[in-house]
Formats: C-alpha cells, sequence, structure tokens
C-alpha cells in the first residue's frame, strides 16, 4: 500500500479502534460479527497473558478474575522465591481485571471474528495493582498530571527477521527473500533489502490498520534482515499499549510469512542489536506547550533539567530498559549502542541525543533501552528519570562534541548490577513503589538463577579442553 493511500486513511483507522463504554463496545462487537473476545494484560515481560471467551460471556460479565502471580512469572514460566521479599501472594489470591474499552480492536489473523482488548488490573477493594507494569505507567503519568505537565512520547522499535529455529542450540540465520537468497552484508536504510520482504510488510501494514495502529515510518537497520518501525507521538499509555500490540502483530506476520521477527536484544552474534528508543517532549497541560522550549523558543531550564534527571537515573533504571541476561551483550564499545549516559545534540553515539528540531517539536530521545524491554516499564522508567530531573532542578553534563563510544562506562555490565542499583535508588521508591520494585527485583533473580543452569558454547569452546 503506498504512503498516500495510507495516509487517507488515518481518519478511519482511528475509528477501527476502541469503545466509550460497555454498550459501545457491544454494538462494536456485534457491528463485526465478532465471536470471541481475547481479553489481555501484558505482564512483567510484556507477554499477552488472559483469557479467550465467547462474545456473548464477555458483555454477560466484562469482569474477570486471574491469579496474582501472572505478575510473578519469569520469562522461562518459573517463578520468584517466594520467602524472598516481592517472591508473592503465598495465598495466590485473585486480581480483578477491568477491559480498558478504548484498547477494543480486532484481531486480524484468527481465522474467525475476534477482538482483542486489554484489562487493568485491580485489588479486590478497586485499588490498583501495584505490580502490574500497565498500572505503573499509570502512576508514573498522574504524577506528571499533578504538576500540570503532560509527557508525550514516540517509540522506534527494532527487530530482526530470522529463519525458523527450533532447536536453541544452533544460532539464528536471515531468512530467505523473495530474491531467493538470504542477506550477508549490511544495508542500512535500503530500500531493495526492505523490498525482499514486501509481502510480509504489507500484511503488518494490513494487521495495523485493522487494529486501529498507526505506522509512522519504516527503514530497514544496520543488521542483516534487521528492521525498524517508528510510530507516530502522542500519549505514553496509547503508545505502550500500541507497542505491545505491534510486536504481538509482527510476530504474527511474520510466522504467516514462515519466518521469525525476534526482539531479543542482541539475536545474532557479530551483527548490531536492536533497541527500543524513546523520544520524549512534555507540554503544559492547558496551554498545550512544549516546556522545553521558553518563549524566546530557546531550550528551557525544564529541558535541562529533564537531561539531568535522565543521566542521573537510567544507570539505576537499567534492569527495566535492559531486563535480561542478553540485553547486556547489546552494549558494547564502538556499536550503535550507548555504553553511557552523556548527551548531544544529534549525536547518536550518546546513550541521549537531542534530535534537531524547532521549539515546538524539542524533545529528548533515550537510546538506552533494548527492544525487548516491557514497553509499558521502559516508557514509566523514562518518563520517571525526566521527572525526577524536573522535580529536582539537575543540571546536566555538558554536551557531547564528536563520538562518546571511547568514553567510559556509565551503565552497569550486568543484570545483577542493574538489579542492586534499582533498588538501592531511594528517589526511585516513591516513583516506583516498594512492591513493584521489589517483586521486579525478585523476578529477575530468579531469571538469572535459571540462566546460569546453562552451559554455553563459549565455555564448551574454550574450557572444555584446556582446564
Amino acid at each position: 500500500m503506498s504512503k498516500k493511500k495510507r495516509a487517507g486513511l488515518r481518519e478511519s483507522i482511528a475509528e477501527r479502534r476502541g469503545a466509550s463504554d460497555l454498550e459501545a463496545a457491544r454494538e462494536w462487537v456485534a457491528d463485526r460479527g465478532v465471536e470471541e473476545l481475547e481479553c489481555l494484560v501484558p505482564d512483567q515481560a510484556g507477554v499477552a497473558r488472559g483469557k479467550i471467551m465467547p462474545a456473548q460471556k464477555f458483555f454477560n460479565s466484562p469482569t474477570m478474575n486471574m491469579p496474582s502471580s501472572i505478575f510473578h512469572q519469569t520469562i522461562s514460566g518459573g517463578y520468584a522465591d517466594e520467602d524472598e521479599p516481592g517472591g508473592g501472594d503465598p495465598t495466590d489470591a485473585d486480581l480483578v481485571l477491568e477491559p480498558d474499552w478504548s484498547t477494543l480492536s480486532t484481531v486480524p489473523w484468527a481465522n474467525d471474528p475476534t477482538a482483542q482488548i486489554i484489562h487493568d488490573a485491580f485489588h479486590r477493594d478497586g485499588r490498583p495493582a501495584e505490580v502490574s507494569p500497565r498500572q505503573l505507567l499509570r502512576r508514573v503519568i498522574d504524577l506528571y498530571s499533578h504538576r500540570g505537565w503532560t509527557p508525550i512520547i514516540a517509540p522506534e522499535i527494532e527487530f530482526y527477521l530470522v529463519k525458523p529455529n527450533t532447536d536453541p542450540d544452533y544460532p539464528l540465520e536471515p531468512p530467505i527473500g523473495r530474491s531467493g537468497r538470504p542477506e550477508t552484508g549490511r544495508q542500512s536504510y535500503s530500500i531493495s533489502a526492505v523490498n525482499e520482504f514486501d509481502e510480509l510488510f504489507e500484511d503488518i501494514y494490513s494487521f495495523s490498520e485493522a487494529q486501529g495502529l498507526e505506522i509512522d515510518t519504516l527503514i530497514h537497520e544496520e543488521g542483516a534482515a534487521q528492521m525498524e518501525i517508528n510510530l507516530r507521538h502522542g500519549a505514553p499509555l496509547e503508545l505502550a499499549d500500541q507497542v505491545f500490540l505491534f510486536k504481538r502483530t509482527i510476530r504474527e506476520a511474520a510466522l504467516k510469512h514462515k519466518m521469525y521477527a525476534t526482539f531479543m536484544a542482541k539475536p545474532i552474534a557479530n551483527q548490531p542489536g536492536s533497541a527500543m528508543h524513546i523520544h520524549q517532549s512534555v507540554l503544559h497541560a492547558k496551554t498545550g506547550q512544549n516546556i522545553f522550549s521558553d518563549p524566546s523558543g530557546k531550550p528551557s531550564a525544564e529541558f535541562f533539567s529533564f537531561l539531568g534527571g535522565t543521566q542521573k537515573y537510567l544507570p539505576n533504571l537499567m534492569c527495566v530498559l535492559a531486563p535480561y541476561v542478553n540485553s547486556y551483550r547489546r552494549l558494547t564499545r564502538q556499536s550503535s549502542a550507548p555504553i553511557n549516559v552523556q548527551w548531544g545534540y544529534d549525536n547518536r553515539t550518546t546513550g541521549i541525543r537531542v534530535p534537531p528540531s524547532g521549539p515546538d517539536a524539542r524533545r529528548v530521545e533515550n537510546r538506552v533501552p533494548s527492544s525487548d524491554a516491557n514497553p509499558y516499564i521502559a516508557i514509566a522508567a523514562s518518563l520517571a528519570a525526566g521527572y525526577l530531573g524536573m522535580v529536582e532542578g539537575l543540571t546536566p553534563t555538558e554536551p557531547i562534541e564528536g563520538s562518546a563510544h571511547g568514553l567510559n562506562y556509565d551503565l552497569p555490565r550486568g543484570l545483577l548490577e542493574a538489579v542492586a542499583a534499582f533498588e538501592s535508588c531511594e528517589p526511585l521508591q516513591d516513583v516506583f513503589g516498594k512492591t513493584f520494585i521489589a517483586t521486579y527485583g525478585a523476578i529477575k533473580r530468579a531469571e538469572f538463577e535459571t540462566f546460569m543452569k546453562v552451559i554455553s558454547p563459549w565455555e564448551r569452546e574454550y574450557l572444555l579442553l584446556n582446564v
């Protein structure tokens, strides 16, 4: 589909997504002949948990119950130690999941007419569930609202297309494109390299439009069969929902074409890692003016304080921006990924970039998060760092001119180090809540212990006969 045709569909795309209330949702479903609803809740890893039920049953009782353990599960399917702080409710009592009607959309790859709707988690007494990633992002947005601020974000998500890999002992390989050959070299911004997978991307666009999701741009990134999709800027919760659904959409479209789409941070050795860059600006809630620019159009004090907070707190937030052992393989010297929290004007070697723009569009790009991060938690963390900087009136360092690749590491080098920094940061306790931080830390330690049970090819290669 041409860009012109996609642009003409924007208004109708928006109308395809969401309802105002229960009755509007019932009418929406009936108009489309929907037979089933997928009731989704994103867990700590960004995995869609929930239930599938007939449409009539859903509308008879749209609120559902699920065990609290869904927010304590590790990526490998295990659970944190119940005896550890944050290990979870020993009774595994139910949480109440209530639908967010604005997220209602179709499931275009389903065989039968199916819709999906994202739910929010609450305790039985009506309190938001502290361990829910979606509720965490709402909590951070509320902090901005209390100051009269409205955050705006735009995410960029990188991912790889790979051949199906049913044996995890074998390395991943690029898939076969329409030419009958896999990519071997790097093809940054190559149109012909994207055209190798035209049919796949047509399905991604089609699936996205059916769900009311908008892709701003699609490009080929540095790695072999590595792509990037940029989303249009908007409200943080809406954009986090879109990333959550886009990941699912891209995986489903890839499977239809007999390949995998992976959001691993570093899926292939000797290839670049995959990031989720987050562009951020803040508006006055009443006037809609960008507070990063003063009346004369120059950078404001709030802009520099946002930068200062991002510099100060990103190292403490690394375990949510780089949530797995694999995530830290991406952060290496002389690569496209940052290793520090330096900042610069239009400088892609720094962890924090200020893109060129006019005063109304002045923004801060956080280049640290990896694409494996839960979008709700990563966006909440990135906004929290800037918020704390503005509240504390922090001052950033001087901007970097030239390459930052040769500078020292500012960021943790591994998962356990990052978890310790997260748990020990008192200002983050107030923003994230002690329950969330304890739960997240317990999950990450459990995942690390699972990782340590696996013997890697490197160990067999260099230790087997030499030590």
